[in-house]
């Protein structure tokens, strides 16, 4: 087998693994709540602290790959997530999951920056966009079958289940990886690592997180933890543009199709992150489903995205990355007005058509969004352009959910949202209705933050093949 083939093999099991677990248990949160004995805001830190992790380390790990390189840290990603996986899965309590899913997500950082950019180094031409259709498809099954598998498995093994399934696929990607992945890229030796950035960058995104996890964005605590963030984050930019080896390259965002392309995943990604997680919602608090029955009606949406992703890829290496991308977000949005549109006896034949019209959307979308936003750098800064794009996926996936949460308190008090989902059973009519009505203007207002990218889309330049030039 020609050896970038290999790569794309090898570096496909790694990205599914990692993005399985960062939506595995959205789906069975209800249950693990119930049985650990503990509250929605751990339930929800036993989600984003996976995603955090990740998030944090992304640019620090991209830059440190493109210093002493990436086939290295890939390895010890497939390692340390193996060994994440295994104390999730020993967890006698909350806190010490939460701990567990940080050791899982840093391992994960590790897999997501380095496997793309191995993935880079080793396409070129043509072929970059169908192995980006690929590669993309792996994450976005993970990501899908994460909320069927979950589903499934804890209604037929229990929750525990969900991360001992991890363990010979961790234990086969790290002996392969070791044995059949070599180094490509030309390792820097005059650049240093700048310390500073990275803390900022980390402290700043942290507690921003931190602050919209709170929920409640009435609260002093939660805008003071944003207004230091903020704050940070400005100190962070303004050190960057000094130091001579920054931590995140901000000349990249000179680039108008990385630019552009970025804006578009983050605007979806803030859609599309806390959609099973309101479905779950729906579903299990609405309808009234067990865990194994909403695992089950999520299908649709996986097999349409999976289907979709990599033909997407293959179509905008020959027709370019503008007007699929633009088109993709567009039935994004729509299914998500769809969404909004649901009551208490909506069909399964009308929920099953809205999440196939849903994956339709995202498949379409990400392949090419993706080619285009890596094909428009140089092969020298890949390594950080992956961490940046992923940072910017991951952010708004951690802020996605409790952003949910947040524009829920919009419909009803936000102690009464956070006492009928930690009931997790089905309320009173009242309750019902009510929760009803928070989840539907939700969708809409992720229908309209995603309708944003739609228009940072149309944005990203001529409608042609990225040139691989950083501009």
């Amino acid at each position: 087998m020609e050896y970038k083939w290999t790569v794309l093999t090898v570096t496909a099991i790694g990205l599914f693994m990692a993005t399985l677990d960062a939506s595995i248990v959205v789906v069975g949160l209800p249950t693990i709540i119930g049985d650990l004995n503990t509250s929605l805001i751990a339930g929800i830190w036993i989600i984003t602290g996976y995603r955090l992790m990740i998030t944090i380390f992304l640019v620090t790990v991209g830059r440190i790959a493109d210093m002493i390189g990436r086939v290295k840290l890939y390895n010890s990603g497939f390692a340390v997530f193996t060994t994440g996986s295994i104390l999730c899965a020993l967890s006698p309590n909350a806190e010490v999951l939460i701990i567990s899913r940080l050791v899982q997500g840093f391992g994960g950082g590790l897999i997501f920056v380095n496997g793309t950019a191995i993935v880079v180094d080793a396409f070129s031409g043509t072929d970059l966009g169908t192995a980006f259709g690929i590669n993309q498809l792996s994450i976005n099954a993970g990501t899908v079958i994460g909320y069927t598998m979950s589903g499934v498995m804890i209604g037929l093994f229990g929750w525990r289940s969900i991360f001992w399934v991890n363990i010979p696929i961790g234990v086969f990607g790290t002996i392969w990886a070791r044995t059949r992945l070599k180094e490509l890229y030309t390792k820097s030796t005059e650049e240093r690592f700048d310390y500073l950035g990275a803390i900022l960058f980390s402290s700043a995104l942290t507690i921003l997180l931190l602050g919209f996890t709170i929920g409640d964005i009435h609260s002093w605590d939660t805008q003071a933890l944003i207004l230091m963030s903020l704050t940070l984050f400005i100190g962070f930019l303004a050190h960057e543009k000094r130091v001579q080896h920054p931590v995140l390259d901000l000349s990249l965002f000179r680039i108008r199709a990385f630019t552009t392309g970025n804006l578009s995943e983050l605007f979806n990604g803030l859609a599309f992150a806390a959609l099973a997680f309101e479905l779950t919602l729906y579903f299990e608090l609405v309808k009234g489903y067990s865990d194994l029955q909403t695992g089950l009606a999520l299908i649709p949406l996986d097999l349409t995205l999976i289907i979709i992703a990599p033909i997407s890829g293959r179509l905008s290496d020959r027709y370019g990355a503008r007007t699929l991308s633009t088109i993709g977000l567009t039935v994004t949005s729509v299914a998500l007005l769809v969404f909004s549109s649901f009551s208490v006896d909506t069909a399964l034949v009308s929920i099953t058509a809205a999440l196939a019209l849903a994956g339709f959307g995202i498949g379409l979308f990400r392949s090419p969004n993706a080619s285009s936003v890596m094909s428009s750098i140089r092969s020298d800064r890949r390594g950080i352009g992956t961490a940046v794009r992923h940072t910017v996926m991951n952010t708004s996936s951690v802020v996605s959910i409790p952003l949910a949460l947040v524009l829920m308190t919009a419909i009803m008090p936000y102690n009464e949202l956070v006492s009928i989902v930690s009931a997790t059973s089905f309320g009173n009519t009242t309750d019902v209705i009510q929760l009803l009505s928070a989840i539907k203007y939700s969708f809409v207002a992720f229908a309209v933050i995603n309708g944003a990218g739609i228009v940072t889309s149309a944005l990203r330049g001529s409608d042609g093949k990225a040139d691989g030039s950083s501009g």
